[in-house]
């Protein structure tokens, strides 16, 4: 009895070891690893138990491999649906191997990176869009833009060419949204150009500052509105706005340094039949003008700026002549000598940059540039010349009247050099008086100019005539200078004392004749 439950017993785990080995070698296969080796020699009764445990492990690690393999593939569903791209091509039939499962998460991960892109970019495009829409007052009117604006953002397809249709559509409506801007702007500077034309008052200008900014549908109709208002109230007020305009001419006249003859060339600007076509031609001009001038504003504005230098230097020339300079205070006279010195370094050298790039322009152009009628160089070198024409005539000035002075001290004497002072005496002082009366001149000569003792003054001889008996003179007697000296007296000695620079009449004086 015994005997045959061992026997059975056997059999039993021979077989049970067969199909374990089967299977085993099976599930080695489909695992892709290396078949089952039992190391060392072991019982039956082990060897069935470590072949079953073995099995058991292997079906654990399928069971793994394809439950990963499935959640992989739905993963995969997911994201290529959404990025419209193709699936991961895996036999879903087999069991994958480690390397074919690691693969495969890469591939997972990959997406999931590229839908992440993806929709940020998608969220950043639908934003702007949304944005452009609103400001141009923009009603999605198809069904790709219905379904980037008003569908859920997780049901937008993220593919390439989605990504580009949405990209196409932003640029569309920047571009519309740029031309709006443009246009509005535009609106905006005639509005400006109006207002200054017609001089509209600041309270009326006020109401329509809500609409000189942005460019919404609204506000661009706003502000053609407000044009359509200013440009009626402009042919009511022709004659003003025709008169702003010559104004304007002016300015840009000015500032491209046209001749009289090249002014005078533009005929409607003296015409007095204030007309529709004569606002178009004075319109056209201006645009003309003010075309001709942005082209060529940075030699224009190399031209005013020697021209300013230019004046500035003929100021510090004017001062470095006159001669009440050298009276200054603070350091006024040493900060413009530095100036001045500066100024004669640097104006050459704008004339020589000016010149290349007239030159350039000349050949560019293949004409002449012109100002105020004449090439530049040659309007430089007119002023110069000028100037120093200008040096030599106030340096003849300056001999000629030094001549006709020397000539006058020659004949006439010295003038005083302090007549106030020598006017100024005062009455009370007749000691003085008497003694200036009572000097005696001599070394005087007949029919000779007799050169005044202080500063060119001639007094009177304080001698008196001859009397007629022909007896001898009588010395006028001095005062005391303690008495106060009569008023008819203090008449004689301020006569004596009056400055001129005449020759003395005839008088008799020690017996000459002056």
């Amino acid at each position: 009895m015994m005997i045959a439950e061992e026997e059975s017993l056997k059999e039993r785990l021979i077989k049970s070891i067969s199909i374990c080995q089967k299977e085993l070698n099976t599930l080695c296969s489909e695992l892709h690893v290396e078949p089952f080796q039992e190391e060392g020699e072991t019982t039956i009764l082990q060897l069935e138990k470590d072949l079953r445990t073995q099995v058991e492990l292997m079906r654990k690690q399928k069971k793994e491999r394809k439950q990963e393999l499935k959640l992989l593939q739905e993963q995969d569903q997911e994201l290529c649906e959404i990025l419209c791209t193709p699936h991961y091509d895996v036999d879903s039939s087999s069991v994958p191997s480690l390397e074919e499962l690691s693969q495969f998460r890469q591939h997972v991960a990959t997406l999931r990176e590229t839908k992440a892109s993806r929709r940020e970019e998608f969220v950043n495009i639908k934003r702007q869009i949304v944005l452009c829409m609103e400001e141009l007052d923009h009603t999605p009117d198809t069904s790709f833009e219905r379904d980037v604006v008003c569908e859920d953002e997780d049901a937008f397809c993220l593919s390439l060419e989605n990504i580009a249709t949405l990209q196409k559509l932003l640029r569309q409506l920047e571009m519309r949204k740029s031309q709006n801007e443009a246009v509005c702007e535009g609106l905006r500077a005639q509005i400006r150009e109006l207002w200054d034309r017609l001089q509209i008052p600041a309270e009326e200008r006020e109401a329509v500052a809500t609409v000189m900014t942005g460019s919404k549908a609204k506000v661009r109709k706003a502000l053609q509105l407000e044009v359509d208002r200013l440009e009626e109230l402009k042919m009511q007020n022709m004659k003003k706005v025709i008169e702003a305009i010559r104004v304007e001419l002016a300015q840009y006249w000015d500032q491209c340094f046209y001749s009289q003859e090249q002014r005078q060339a533009f005929a409607p600007y003296y015409a007095e039949d204030y007309t529709e076509n004569l606002l178009q031609l004075h319109d056209a001009e201006i645009v003309r003008l003010r075309n001709y001038y942005e082209l060529h504003k940075e030699l224009f504005e190399g031209v005013q700026k020697w021209e300013e230098s230019w004046r500035l230097f003929l100021d510090f020339e004017r001062k470095a002549s006159d001669p009440s300079r050298f009276t200054n205070r603070g350091g006024n006279l040493l900060k413009e000598e530095k100036q001045r010195a500066k100024l004669q370094k640097t104006l050459p050298k704008l004339e020589e940059e000016l010149k290349a790039r007239i030159e350039t322009w000349e050949r560019e152009h293949s004409k002449a540039f012109v100002v105020n009628g004449q090439k530049f160089m040659e309007y430089v070198s007119e002023q110069w010349e000028a100037h120093r024409l200008e040096k030599e005539r106030a340096k003849q000035e300056r001999q000629l009247k030094n001549k006709k002075q020397t000539e006058t001290e020659m004949l006439y004497g010295s003038a005083p050099r302090t007549p106030s002072k020598r006017r100024g005496l005062a009455p009370n002082t007749p000691g003085k008086v008497r003694k200036l009366n009572t000097t005696v001149m001599s070394n005087a000569t007949a029919n000779s100019s007799i050169r005044p003792v202080f500063g060119g003054t001639v007094y009177r001889s304080p001698v008196s005539r001859l009397p007629p008996s022909g007896s001898k003179p009588v010395i006028t007697s001095t005062c005391s200078g303690k008495k106060t000296p009569r008023a008819g007296r203090h008449g004689a000695d301020k006569e004596n004392l009056e400055l001129n620079g005449s020759i003395l009449s005839a008088r008799t004086f020690k017996g000459f004749q002056i």
